[in-house]
């Protein structure tokens, strides 16, 4: 059994441990049982290799197992750069949620004066119906309905994957199918406003647009661009420095290629190279539903923020009550049985503002109250207030299929099965 290694920081110098407030470390035997987990989808050639987190009341344990490529020797790092895809999600929320504790912005209030685009909604008279036959929205949509998904805009691949808005969105290139946009956040808006909503304001939960609206919203309400406001606000104050909408070009030795299944020809194929790819240029749109790259690190100082209710030392990036909204289950019954989603997702998950919350223990890491989100890289985030636990898990490989992959359904019951008191 190979020992579990913590590796240096970027700067070369050792990373000094957290405090551990009178606890022990945590034990070897289930540190053993975490790694040997983690290296059998590494050996099996599912992906090169990964980095796995995680802080429980003070103790931190990392692992970095396997390579950064698939025909490449380098050694996975501590600090290898991650493409977090919609782990974005979460961060994009906590964004929002600063402007209406400013009072910027107000969770009910109609967003029309920062998104003109979306004044005066027309609706689809039904969901498989065509483009033009509509019906006027009954309200205006609001930040709540684009922090909780129920705008109206999303993806409805999850739910009416042939319908003509489906084929409308995606010929205006709006879709997952066609990220990352190259289009400037103004036309993504003037694309996005040109189209009908799938459903009224507040009816029923649609994954993902919502979040990219939230990017421009955030961005015209601040007076910044999405990356100087999150920069600004966020990622200095918590000393997320690698963390960004791109991988500057003395960092992108610590990027790792990106790998997914080509569904035609079966075979496993480089989704995004590390230098000349997207990801190595500024973006023309900073994506708020999937644009960011991080650091396991990184994603704890952001997790240790959420687990301490906004603060970070000093630090106070959100107030307890805004955090304790931001993971209240905004759902009902009513609209996750509207919502289809991942299989059995509703059985035990809610959506918050901007979150996935867990509502119901059926595994070892489904305790209730845990929140955070994945993406469709491979990366998982998710903060457990009530164990006092923060776990992350790095990796490039997008799954084959539409459902949570093995290895991070691996990595949290291995991060679970450590707690021991």
């Amino acid at each position: 059994m190979h020992e579990p290694a913590l590796l240096r920081p970027a700067s070369g110098t050792p990373r000094a441990p957290h405090p551990t407030n009178g606890r022990g470390a945590f034990s070897p035997l289930r540190l053993a049982r975490m790694r040997a987990a983690l290296q059998r989808h590494v050996d099996s050639g599912h992906i090169p290799g990964l980095v796995a987190l995680v802080h429980h009341r003070g103790r931190e344990h990392v692992e970095a197992i396997g390579a950064m490529t698939l025909d490449d020797a380098a050694p996975m790092r501590r600090d290898t750069i991650f493409r977090l895809a919609s782990m974005t999600k979460p961060v994009t929320a906590v964004a929002a949620m600063i402007l209406v504790e400013e009072c910027r912005l107000r969770l009910d209030d109609p967003v029309d004066e920062w998104l003109p685009e979306l004044k005066d909604r027309r609706v689809l008279r039904a969901l498989d119906g065509p483009v033009d036959d509509t019906v006027p929205a009954r309200r205006p949509i609001t930040l709540r309905d684009l922090l909780a998904f129920r705008s109206g805009y999303g993806e409805l691949g999850f739910l009416a994957p042939t319908a003509p808005l489906q084929q409308a969105m995606s010929n205006a290139r709006l879709t997952l199918n066609e990220w990352p946009f190259e289009v400037t956040p103004d036309e993504f808006m003037r694309r996005l406003g040109a189209l009908p909503l799938a459903h009224q304001p507040g009816e029923r939960w649609l994954y993902h647009t919502g979040s990219e609206i939230l990017g421009v919203l955030i961005a015209r309400a601040s007076g910044q661009s999405l990356a100087t406001f999150l920069h600004e606000r966020v990622f200095d104050p918590l000393g997320m420095r690698d963390t960004g909408f791109h991988v500057p070009e003395d960092k992108l030795d610590r990027l790792p290629a990106c790998y997914g299944r080509d569904f035609a020809t079966g075979e496993v194929v480089v989704l995004h190279e590390a230098r000349g790819g997207v990801f190595a240029r500024p973006p023309v749109f900073e994506s708020g539903g999937g644009g960011l790259v991080s650091t396991a690190d990184d994603m704890l100082a952001f997790g240790r923020m959420m687990l301490n209710a906004g603060a970070a030392g000093r630090e106070r990036i959100l107030s307890r009550p805004a955090v304790a909204l931001m993971t209240t289950d905004q759902l009902t019954p009513a609209q996750k049985t509207a919502s289809p989603f991942f299989p059995d997702f509703w059985d035990t998950r809610g959506w918050g503002l901007g979150v996935s919350v867990v509502t119901a223990r059926r595994d070892v890491a489904d305790g209730p109250g845990r929140f955070g989100w994945d993406g469709a890289f491979g990366t998982s985030w998710y903060v457990d207030p009530a164990e006092g636990l923060v776990g992350v898990l790095m990796g490039q490989r997008r799954p084959d299929a539409l459902d949570i992959p093995a290895v991070t359904r691996d990595f949290w019951t291995a991060a679970y099965q450590l707690i021991d008191d």
